[in-house]
Parts: structure tokens; sequence; C-alpha cells
């Protein structure tokens, strides 16, 4: 009776604090005391967009102690043009932790002010001046796949801004050392505001096709950015035509990388509000489906979403691992 008592208590201490007890603990993981052992894991990889505060290794350092065997990062600011430099310590310090810890793939989310298809040159030109930047450092880090929200075509039609999008990429990309590395660039689809490249799966599809001769690349689909651009995920019947459509248009095999974050809007409203997985409008039926189709078990499953309190990033982690049959 002692033992089992015992490993209750084990069980209890190694999972998220409930959100009541959170406010007590410092948000930063790393200031809280490390797991006494390696957290369960199943054989997906599933993990959580984590901070590089104090440096990439940190955020690998992150990822091992909230439970995750696969993350995402911003390697710069993701609202600044100015870079940030990796150095050959920080690269080979991440790559050893990876390695320590079976952490894979390491994904990079591209800043939030790359515009690939602008109608103005010089804010294109910065464009692919700091996607550049995001290859290089995703190079250095040895990450495998960089997320790219194609742009906005405003003042353009869709079919100028699908020629610009793949111009920029193809310069930005010219004479990079990227052949020889484990390394894509993942085409993102968009929550569907007006003049968003991508909101369409055969918008993705067609990017996809334009770069590929030029460029490595495949695609990351967010359930979010699905569900508010009309995409219904949460029923089974209609969550299985639109996975019909994915395979039709993007491809399957094609994706390499899942954004798992439920939604603060109704489907169809084009407004991209993140929130934890199993508490909005797309629901925890529709997660499951994802994470236990099959054709997907080669993707990595990526929570964006919101740190409210510490211990949320473990929590929407726990969300999808119990979810997995």
């Amino acid at each position: 009776m002692a033992l089992k008592k015992s490993k209750k208590s084990a069980a209890k201490s190694s999972a998220a604090p409930p959100r009541a007890l959170a406010s007590t603990l410092p948000k930063d993981i790393l200031l809280q005391p490390p797991p006494k052992k390696p957290h369960a894991l199943t054989p997906l990889r599933i993990g959580a967009h984590l901070s590089t505060s104090g440096g990439v290794p940190n955020a690998i350092e992150r990822a091992y102690r909230v439970g995750a065997n696969t993350l995402q990062i911003f390697s710069s600011s993701p609202r600044m043009w100015s870079p940030y430099s990796i150095t050959a310590e920080q690269a080979a310090r991440t790559r050893a932790l990876r390695q320590r810890y079976a952490i894979a793939p390491l994904v990079i989310h591209a800043s939030y002010l790359v515009n690939c298809c602008s109608q103005s040159a010089e804010f294109r030109g910065k464009s692919v001046i700091a996607l550049r930047g995001e290859v290089e450092r995703a190079l250095i880090l040895g990450a495998e796949y960089l997320v790219l929200h194609p742009g906005s075509w405003r003042g353009l039609t869709r079919a100028e801004g699908l020629e610009l999008a793949a111009e920029s990429i193809e310069q930005a990309l010219d004479g990079l050392p990227y052949h020889d590395a484990n390394f894509r660039i993942l085409i993102e689809n968009t929550a569907g505001a007006e003049f968003s490249l991508g909101s369409k799966l055969d918008q993705v599809a067609e990017l996809i096709e334009r770069v590929r001769p030029v460029a490595p690349v495949a695609a990351c689909l967010d359930t979010c950015h699905l569900h508010v651009s009309g995409y219904d995920i949460v029923s089974r019947e209609s969550s299985a035509v639109t996975m019909q459509e994915i395979a039709r248009t993007v491809g399957t095999s094609t994706i390499r990388v899942w954004h798992m974050n439920d939604a603060k809007a109704p489907r169809g409203s084009k407004l991209d509000r993140h929130t934890h997985i199993g508490e909005g409008t797309i629901g925890l039926d529709a997660f499951s489906r994802v994470l236990n189709d099959l054709r997907f078990s080669h993707c990595a499953f990526i929570a964006e979403t919101p740190v409210d309190e510490p211990g949320d990033e473990r929590r929407n982690i726990e969300a999808m691992q119990r979810l997995v049959r």
C-alpha cells in the first residue's frame, strides 16, 4: 500500500502544477527545480515554441524540462530587422544538448516582418536579407526546418504575389550551403486575412511547387489557421473532407510540422487568436484525429499556445501526449 502511494505521489510531482498553484512558481522553467527523471514520451514528436532567453542552448534545456522531444524557436527578434548573431559556441552547445536529450527536429519560425511578396521593392529587399539571415542561422544551428509565412500581396494580384514570393525565396538562398544539409523551408498556411498569401490550401501547394525547383521546401499546417480560414476540422465527417483536401493539394507527405493551436475565434472568422489545446472552438477530438492519423506520423507537433501561467507549456504538451493512442 505504501509503495502504491509513493508511485502516485511521484506521478503528481512530475506533472505540470495545477493552475491554482502556478502563481507560486517562477514562470521560466529553468528557474524551477529540474525534473528528477525524464518525462514519459510518446513515439510521436511533440513539443512547443519555447523561449531562447539566455541563448539558444537554454531553449533545448527548457524543451527537456517540459517533456518535449521537439521544439520551435525564434532565432532572432521576430519584430525587429536587426539580426541576432549565433556564436560557434552557442551552435555547438545547441547541437550537443539536442543529441544528449534526443530532441528533433529543431524548428525555427521566421520573423513576422518578412514579406516575400510585398509590392514595395524596398520592403521586399529587406525581407530577402532577413530571410537569408534566418537560413544562415538555421544552418549554423543544424535546424531541420524554417517556418515561413509567405506574406501579403496587397496592391498586386494573387498571381503576382505568388511569383514574387517564389523569386524572393530563391534570392534569399542564393549561394548558401544548404544542399548537403537536412534542411527545408516550410510554407505555413495563414488565417485568411485579406491579401494574405496561403490562406487556401491550393495556394500553399502552388507556392511549394513554384519554389521546389530552386529550394528545399515543404509545408507546415496550423490547426487554428485552418479553422479560422474556414476549413472544418471539428466534426468527424467534415474533418475527413478537409483531410482529403489536404491530401489532394499540399499532400500529406509534404507536411513536416503541425502547429497545434486551439482557437479563441469561431470557424471562418479569420481571427488568428490561439488558446490552450482543448479550451477553444476546435476542441480535443480534432487534435486527437490529427495526432493519430498515420499519414502524419512523420510530422512534428508543436504547440504555439499562450504562456499565461508557469507550467502552461507542459500542460499543452501533456494534453497532446494524452491523446496519442
